[in-house]
């Protein structure tokens, strides 16, 4: 909304603008001092418009009637112009990098308030933003803060919350004017300052101390509004900080034939010789390559994983646009066990690095689900790898103009040779979450092979870090540390600071216990799965009538007491050897790990007082592993679904009634264990 007035008019404005603007299509009104539309003007592409002297601006109406609008400043005539000029020869960066079909689509879609509430109800992304600003309150005290791609305005309002003295919000979509709405409604009315318009083609009348801004995508890098964020700085003053500061990109291989098999047999459809009198085959060769060029979006079980990960980093306060064009990743991994690679797995952490803490909020596969979820990018052909065997390979990203990425994934065996590549379209991923735990793998029959695998405090640092030190100070407190990660060769240069954080004089312990622990691994596999089918199965004898259950049911309970006794008197002859030797199992069966079925069974039926879904008719997979089924169920539903899963200690499930409660009370206090 600008305030214009005649020539000579200097004391009150007479008209008030209001502008709209929608795709290629603005909207003017023009109200007088009574708040009544005095006129409406519709501008496109073809109105004839033009800029006279610093504050004034001529719109040609029809015929030869023209008005001319005199602005209080040259910077309100500006922004105006912003929102009328659709002339090519102004065409910003935006532009020149998007296709239009892509940017009307994805601008149609965050300006919708369902939307933006299923950003906001991620609590573990609104959560974390608040904390890391108000934990640094002392770089927000008093500063001036640009909100990038401000949405419903909620980090501008934390912004204030720490002490910002005013936040220009900008915000391309239509829900700039819900922003405004909810802004002039606040305490804070005239220090928060919407903009509508793009980053790239608005004007903001000083440099800012601070950027703030949600630009992360599916794998970090999707959706390019990185870009958006990092052509930003230009209103940044020196030594401004960005928040967030750093993102971390992990790539693991990972072995998964379900899902696998899953993306093949969707191609059987078009194998059909008849259907409906049709020969459908000669397109089931197109079906299958369509299919595994789509990235999966899901969570999984960490215990699929193969190797350590390698971990690509970028700067945003060094990083430039040009740098995201296209981004090569090489890999080198190291398999920690025996297996068929069908593909490698993305996940993301990003840090707000301030004065006074840094603060992270992770996407990792242990840590409480968020709506980024994780990535899976599939082989057409699978690569078997021993233990110990190498992997080398490359991930290479390539930016097109439907804002994302066309990604090329690479790997070879170095002990045989054998290749597996595949390119895949990020911009048309297969949601595949279901909102069930995820599946405990076959091949995960060895209790405390997590532990082992990730948390060993391993990985290297091959990376140009400055600071030294190997990487054991860097995992005590990265929430991607459990993985062990190595970094990538073509990591970025982290600041200075970035480096001090975690210089490692000042933590001198690099090992943790885990790496004395000893695990026992069953030498019968079957009967370790059996354990566990038949603990998800007592918990419901306690709440579901005898008459009403299966003879299958009832075996399994008569099978898993009479274990129960055998096990007792052999560890009573056995004394301490066999007590120890059974420790991970015992602790498996009793008090399962996080992760495993019988966690989730028990947590859930703990908090919400009922049997868990999979508990019910289940199909069974190799091992009597209970599997509960996957299908293209909607996925994207916001904070409601991450207050389902359960991927890590900590997590809880809230009951419908807690859940209303919370929303009234606001977002919860961030979990502890999310933060380091």
């Amino acid at each position: 909304m600008t305030k214009v007035g005649a020539k000579g008019d200097e004391a009150s404005p007479l008209f008030t603008i209001k502008v709209r603007r929608v795709s290629d299509e603005s909207q003017v009104t023009i109200l007088n001092n009574k708040d009544e539309v005095n006129m409406k003007i519709t501008m496109t592409s073809s109105s004839e418009s033009c800029k006279i002297g610093n504050a004034k601006f001529i719109i040609h109406i029809t015929g030869e009637h023209s008005i001319i609008l005199k602005f209080p400043t040259p910077t309100e005539m500006k922004r105006f112009q912003a929102q009328v000029d659709f002339r090519s020869k102004c065409q910003s960066v935006f532009d020149k990098r998007t296709a239009e079909s892509s940017a009307v689509q994805y601008f149609q879609f965050y300006g919708y308030l369902s939307q933006q509430q299923n950003m906001m109800q991620d609590y573990v992304r609104t959560g974390t933003y608040q904390k890391a600003m108000v934990q640094n309150f002392m770089d927000f005290r008093d500063k001036v803060v640009l909100d990038v791609g401000a949405g419903s305005g909620i980090l501008s309002f934390f912004a204030m919350q720490a002490g910002a003295r005013k936040v220009y919000a900008v915000e391309a979509s239509t829900m700039a004017e819900h922003t405004k709405k909810l802004v002039s409604q606040s305490q804070y009315a005239g220090r928060i300052i919407v903009i509508p318009g793009k980053i790239e083609e608005i004007d903001i009348p000083e440099q800012v101390d601070i950027i703030v801004s949600e630009p992360m995508g599916y794998m970090l890098f999707n959706e390019r509004m990185l870009e958006t964020y990092l052509h930003s700085k230009k209103f940044l003053r020196p030594n401004g900080l960005m928040f967030p500061t750093v993102g971390d990109l992990h790539i693991a291989p990972f072995s998964d034939e379900l899902l696998y098999m899953e993306q093949f047999t969707k191609a059987n459809f078009w194998y059909q010789q008849s259907f409906h009198g049709v020969d459908l085959s000669p397109l089931r060769d197109a079906a299958v390559e369509e299919y595994f060029k789509q990235p999966i979006v899901d969570t999984f079980d960490i215990r699929i994983l193969m190797a350590k990960s390698v971990k690509y980093t970028v700067n945003f306060l060094q990083a430039q646009e040009e740098d995201l064009h296209r981004i090569e990743i090489p890999l080198h991994f190291t398999a920690h066990s025996s297996g068929t690679v069908h593909g490698f797995a993305f996940w993301f952490d990003i840090a707000f690095i301030g004065s006074m803490s840094t603060v992270w909020l992770s996407t990792a596969p242990t840590e409480s689900l968020t709506h980024w979820y994780q990535v899976r990018c599939l082989f057409r052909s699978p690569l078997f790898i021993k233990t110990g065997e190498t992997m080398v390979g490359k991930v290479v990203l390539r930016s097109n103009m439907r804002q994302s990425y066309d990604v090329d994934i690479e790997a070879v065996v170095e002990a045989t040779g054998s290749k597996a590549e595949n390119t895949l379209d990020l911009k048309n991923p297969f949601f595949h979450y279901t909102g069930q735990p995820p599946a405990t793998p076959a091949e995960a029959h060895c209790s405390g092979v997590a532990g082992d695998a990730y948390t060993a405090g391993g990985g290297s640092n091959t990376g140009n870090n400055s600071s030294g030190g190997g990487s054991s100070h860097y995992q005590r407190h990265h929430p991607s540390a459990h993985y062990g990660q190595q970094d990538s060769q073509n990591t970025a240069n982290p600041s200075q600071q970035y480096h001090q954080q975690y210089h490692p004089s000042q933590y001198q312990s690099s090992n943790t216990t885990q790496n004395n622990t000893s695990y026992s691994c069953s030498n019968n596999k079957q009967q370790h799965d059996i354990e566990q089918l038949s603990q998800v199965f007592c918990e419901q004898l306690a709440t579901t009538n005898n008459s009403h259950l299966t003879h299958a049911t009832r075996l399994l309970q008569q099978q898993h007491s009479g274990r129960n006794g055998n096990n007792q008197g052999q560890q009573a002859a056995s004394g301490k050897e066999a007590a120890a030797a059974s420790g991970g199992r015992q602790s498996g069966a009793g008090d399962s790990a996080p992760g495993t079925p019988g966690s989730q069974a028990q947590q859930r039926t703990q908090q919400n007082g009922t049997t868990p879904a999979f508990c019910n008719t289940v199909p069974l997979i190799s091992g009597g592993i209970p599997y509960p089924g996957l299908s293209n169920k909607q996925a994207m539903v916001g904070g409601q679904q991450q207050q389902q899963q359960s991927g890590s200690a900590g997590n809880h499930v809230l009951d419908p009634s807690q859940q209303q409660q919370q929303q009234n009370n606001g977002p919860p206090p961030p979990q502890q264990n999310l933060y380091y």
